[in-house]
């Protein structure tokens, strides 16, 4: 399994970006939440800004069609699409995932 971090500016995006790659069948499950992002604003200091995590289960072979989806969906100019290989699973979950995607 791979995990696909994405953040996104709401809740409404982080579920638009699901449901896309949902329906394109090449992520199994969408989880999203809530989270607080501090950053460098460049030589302006910090800046705090109210985001949301998508975090896409998916596998290998679907993994670059993810991020293309992603980055042409996303409101950011550039946005976080970061890879977690999950290197144990649970039998069960793992059969249900390879069927799905």
């Amino acid at each position: 399994m791979v995990l696909i971090y994405v953040t996104c500016k709401d809740q409404e995006e982080a579920i638009k970006l699901g449901k896309i790659v949902l329906e394109q069948k090449i992520a199994a499950c969408i989880n999203t939440w809530p989270i607080k992002s501090i950053s460098r604003n460049g030589n302006e200091g910090l800046e705090e800004i109210d985001e949301v995590v998508l975090l896409i289960k998916t596998v290998e072979q679907r993994v670059r069609q993810v991020e293309e989806t992603i980055s042409i969906n996303h409101s950011y100019k550039v946005p976080c699409i970061a890879t977690i290989y999950a290197d144990r699973i649970n039998v069960e979950y793992k059969e249900w995932l390879t069927r799905l995607v």
